[in-house]
């Protein structure tokens, strides 16, 4: 059974920098994707990152060069978030495509998701 279990949401002033981690099991360690998503509220959820299983990666153009994602020993995902701002506010997903038959960063590739975390930015 897959799990994903995320932690590191919070609130943070505009500029500022958070790690989101990622504990995932139950999967097998080839032909996989990882990746990040949110939702912002009252809108539909959206690819923000994602990682395959040749630690190829790929970013939303809203986070390119902010964000930083990656896949840490013991599967453990993570995103490094910088120069955060309020529109970056959102619950944050992370989740499993598995098997991973494209590298795009749709939603509907992913068939296991975690509960989600808050991450709210201030000005």
């Amino acid at each position: 059974e897959v799990q994903l279990v995320e932690s590191g949401g919070g609130s943070v002033q505009a500029g500022g920098s958070m790690r989101l981690s990622c504990r995932a099991s139950g999967y097998a360690y080839a032909n996989y994707c990882l990746g990040w998503f949110r939702q912002k509220n009252g809108e539909e959820r959206e690819g923000v990152a994602n990682i395959d299983s040749e630690g190829n990666t790929n970013y939303a153009d809203a986070v390119k060069g902010r964000f930083t994602i990656s896949d840490r020993p013991g599967q453990i995902l993570e995103l490094q978030m910088n120069s955060l701002n309020p529109d970056d506010t959102a619950v944050y997903y992370c989740a499993v495509a598995w098997p991973c038959w494209t590298s795009a960063l749709m939603v509907s590739v992913y068939n296991y998701w975690g509960h989600g975390t808050q991450v709210t930015v201030s000005t």
